[in-house]
Formats: C-alpha cells, structure tokens, sequence
C-alpha cells in the first residue's frame, strides 16, 4: 500500500494560475510563491468578503483516538466529490503546526486521495505564515523587556507579565525558564514562559481580524503585563503595533492551493483546538464563501472542542451562519472508545462498538444544540465489517441524521459522493437556524458551566483559588463579556484523557482563567492541559528525512 507522500509525489498538479481561474482569479490577483501556491492579493480578498453568498458547511468530528478519524481527509475528499458533482466549492483549511508535524502526526495534508498539495510544502514552513507570527509576537516579547530594562517608564510589575514568548515546536523544557541572566546589561532576571505557536494570542488575532486595520485594533488591545497597580499594559503601551504588523502583513493574505483532483483550498492559519479557538482564519473563510457556491472548512480535534469554538468564538464574531455540520467517525476509534486497544481494532467486535458509539451519540446531541442539520461521515477502514458498518447507520439513523459510509481515502471524490449528495441537500434545505450556545453578556463562570454541562456532560465544576481570583479580576476590569475559549484535553468529552466513551456527571477542574483581549475572549485553562506541548518517546520527527535527491520522506 502506497503511503501518502507516496501517491502525493507521483500526483500531476496543476500550475496555481490554472486552479485560480477556475474560480474567477486573474493573474495580477495573485502572488505566486513557486509553482503551485500562491497568496491571494488584498483587492482581491475585499470583492470575495464584499459578495459572500456561498453555502458554509463544517466538518467535525467525534473525540480523537491513536486509531484515527480523518477529518481533513474527509474535509478534503468531500470538495473532490463536490467537484465530480458539477459543483463549484473551496476547502477552507488551516495550516499544520510544526509540533504535531516532528510530534505525532507527522503531516496534516489529508491522506490517500484526498490530499491537498503540496503536501510536503504545505506541511513544512509552506508560506512562512507561522514564522511571521511567530516572529510577531517574540519583537513584542523583547520590546517589552527592553522596555523594562530602559527605565520601566510604565512601572511593569515583573512578577505579572502576560505575554509568553512562543515557538512552533513541541518542546517542553521551554514551559518555565528564567530569563536575563548575566550582567545587568543582559536585562532584568525573571520567570519567562513559552507557549506553541498555535496557542498564542497573535496566532488568534490573526486567524479573526478582517483585515489590516482590525488586525491592528486587535493587536493595541493584547494585554502584555499588569503595572505595580494591577492596571492593564497593552502592546499598544509599548509601542509595538506598527512593527507586529508590518511583520504580518503578508502572512494576512490567504494562500491557495489544490487537492489532488485540483479543487481549490484556501489554507490560513492554525490555532489548535485544545488551547485555543482551533480554525482557520476568518478572511480565508469569508473569501472561500464570496467565490465558491460551498465553502467546506473543518475545525479541530473533536466537535466538543472545534465545532463549538467554531460556533461560539468564530461565526460569533464573523457573523457567519453554518449551513451544515458533518460529523466524522471510524468504527476502529468507536471500539476504542468502547475500550478495545489499539492492536487489536481490526477485529469484529460488536460489543466494543456498543459500548463506544456513545460518545458519536453526544456529539450528534451537541451539535444540534446549535440547529443546524448534521450529517454523520462513517471514514472507511478495509478492517470494517457489514456487521459493524449496519449497526453504526442504524444507530445514526435512530438519532435522526442522515448518514453516509465514505470511501475518499482510498477512491478520492469518488468514494464521497453518497456524502456529498445528503450535504448539498442538507445545507441547501434552509433547516439551518443557527444559534450560539450561550449569550456572551452572562458571568465568566455561567459560560464555563454552560459548556461544561451542555457540551462535555460535567455535573460540576471546581475552580481553584487562583483561578476564582482571576475571574473576580477579569469581571472587576470589564472582561467577563466576551466569549469563553476553554483549554481542555481533546480525548475525552471530561478533563481527563483516560475517560472515554461518554462520561457523565464529573467535576471539570478549572485551575486558571486568563484574558486574550486582543482575541476578545477568555481563556479557561482545565485538567492538566499544556500550551506547550512535549514530544513522545519516538516522535514522528525519527522518521522524517531528505533524500539523496533532495526528496522529503517520512510525513504522512
């Protein structure tokens, strides 16, 4: 069986220009970065935004297992079989972060035939997005302790600096450090923190301004430090907004590429789900709506994380109306989810699928809480039996959704086409009545407890003291009216991975509440989560190497 840079290697693409023009792009609307990427101009991004009048429909999926789900290649797979319908579509995506890349997932391209391409590029550095917000936030970083190191003219308490440096890896040594070490020249020593890039503020301003001048608005309003009176210090304070977005400009354009059957995807951004809002950026979406008559986008990890971040955090503040919802789910990550291990998911075992479709069965739930029509996408194994594959559509059809077994991995737009056909009737129904879960006006702590109960069926919640002062803090500072964007392990519906299937009435612990005000949201940090992720023992980066003719192998 070919692996997936494999079949990406020996695809024939199609020069970017040919795939623009498909969708009504000229050649002066485009910034071409070699052969087959390209970033879209900004006249370009403001008559898309300006003509919105596609049909927006997200793809979801059931709590992440070792077995997989393959919501991108189901993403991806269903704009391919849109395109053998007749239909004209644009995947909205968002960009692989470096961490999961050399961490466990070694690419995020898709796989088999549903790829987008370049797979290799796409996965490694692609545009340098991620290295301009990267870069963004650390010149922000050293403009604040230069300020301090010049005389502290705005009287920064040390002991309360917000702002964390950030890198694109998973590295976990650089979760606490001490920092300006040395002479005294070499700056004031203090406790420093880095986060992933992924999971930082500038990552979440960027993936929500609509264009230059909000992205500048949102940056001022990053809170960097608390002076000695507990007062706010913004990015604005420190003088450092001209510079972070004369370093993001560019990155703030979308950049196109193409599937392996050369329907368009607008991929941009990439904040993770876990730890923060988990989609792609508001302008690429919009733009995908403005040229496409279907935009398809995904949003990270499990519907309990992505799709209601989606909801509450993204279409909130975009105004955006999802007209579809597809659900993903494999038999192999159910019987996990039932408690079978991983070598031994190949096997029929009718009793295991019993016991894990539970937690589809709370995702089909949630997502309805939002009225709008879901269809559930069964991602095909060759380990799938009938048996099994009968007893996950029967189940799906008693929650009444429509359902499709899909075959895009292994037959690209072909195999999808049951499940694009029950999606285009779905989002074009007009049943779609979309709702956010919560009103963002309600207290800091009835938001929380609303997703806690409503989406991941908490019975309770405990905050710890320093968590509670953080929100008498936030609510005394005028914060506590925003959306909430909850920092929560993505393998259980509870703040404890190892409790799969549907657990129900646990206590969610809340151990800190933070504001990214630049985003506009509050971040509630539960379980033991980490905006710094490490790598494992045997990190995919082991496998991950070039060549003698300059060839990547290894990603997948």
């Amino acid at each position: 069986m070919k692996t997936d840079i494999e079949i990406a290697k020996e695809a024939v693409l199609s020069p970017i220009g040919e795939v623009a023009s498909k969708l009504g792009i000229g050649e002066d609307e485009l910034e071409p970065y070699g052969k087959y990427k390209a970033k879209l101009s900004e006249s370009f991004i403001k008559k898309a935004a300006d003509n919105k009048k596609g049909r927006l429909i997200l793809v979801t999926a059931i709590n992440p297992t070792p077995a997989g789900e393959g919501k991108t290649t189901i993403t991806v797979g269903l704009g391919e079989a849109f395109g053998k319908l007749g239909k004209r579509s644009v995947i909205a995506l968002r960009e692989p972060s470096l961490g999961p890349c050399f961490g466990i997932k070694g690419g995020a391209a898709g796989g088999g035939r549903a790829q987008v391409l370049p797979m290799d590029e796409l996965n490694l550095h692609f545009t340098g997005d991620f290295h301009a917000i990267t870069t963004a936030n650390n010149l922000c970083c050293a403009l604040l302790d230069n300020h301090i190191q010049q005389g502290n003219e705005l009287r920064i308490d040390t002991r309360r600096i917000a702002l964390k440096r950030c890198l694109d890896l998973n590295d976990r040594v650089l979760r606490n450090v001490i920092v300006g070490l040395g002479a005294k020249a070499d700056g004031f020593t203090r406790e420093d923190h880095f986060t992933i890039t992924v999971a930082s503020e500038v990552m979440a301003v960027f993936c929500l301004s609509k264009d230059i001048k909000d992205l500048k608005k949102r940056l001022s309003r990053m809170i960097v430090a608390y002076d000695l009176d507990g007062k706010p210090v913004t990015a604005e304070d420190i003088k450092a907004v001209g510079s972070m977005a004369a370093l993001l400009k560019d990155a703030l354009k979308p950049n196109l590429i193409q599937t392996l059957e050369h329907t368009p995807a607008i991929v941009h951004g990439g904040p993770f789900a876990n730890i923060a809002h988990g989609c792609n950026s508001i302008r690429a979406t919009e733009t995908a709506l403005g040229i496409a008559d279907y935009c398809i986008t995904e949003a990270g990890f499990g519907a309990d994380l992505g799709a209601e971040k989606f909801f509450d955090i993204k279409c909130r503040m975009a105004g955006l109306k999802p007209d579809a919802v597809v659900l993903v789910a494999t038999i192999r990550a159910l019987k996990y989810n039932g408690g079978v291990p991983k070598d031994e998911l190949g096997e029929e075992n009718l009793d295991a699928l019993r016991a894990g479709i539970v937690n589809l069965g709370k995702h089909i739930e949630n997502l309805k809480k939002y009225r709008v029509p879901v269809v559930v996408a069964l991602n095909s194994f060759v380990s799938d039996t009938e048996a099994e594959i009968e007893y996950v559509e029967e189940f799906v059809r008693s929650k009444g959704c429509e359902y499709s077994y899909a075959e895009v991995w292994a037959k690209g737009g072909e195999g999808g086409i049951d499940l694009a056909e029950k999606v285009i009737k779905a989002a074009d129904s007009g049943e779609s009545d979309f709702k956010p879960l919560y009103d963002e006006k309600l207290p800091i702590r009835e938001k929380i407890e609303t997703i806690a109960k409503e989406i991941y069926g908490a019975g309770a919640v405990s905050y710890s003291k320093t968590a509670e002062k953080s929100i008498e803090e936030l609510t005394r500072l005028g914060f506590d009216k925003t959306p909430v964007c909850m920092a929560k392990t993505q393998y259980s519906l509870s703040d404890d991975p190892s409790l799969l299937g549907r657990p129900e009435g646990f206590t969610l612990n809340v151990r800190d509440v933070f504001v990214s005000a630049g985003a506009g949201f509050v971040v509630a940090l539960t379980g033991e989560i980490m905006i710094m992720p490490g790598l494992s023992k045997r990190p995919a980066a082991f496998d991950i190497d070039v060549d003698d003719d300059g060839n990547i192998v290894g990603l997948f």
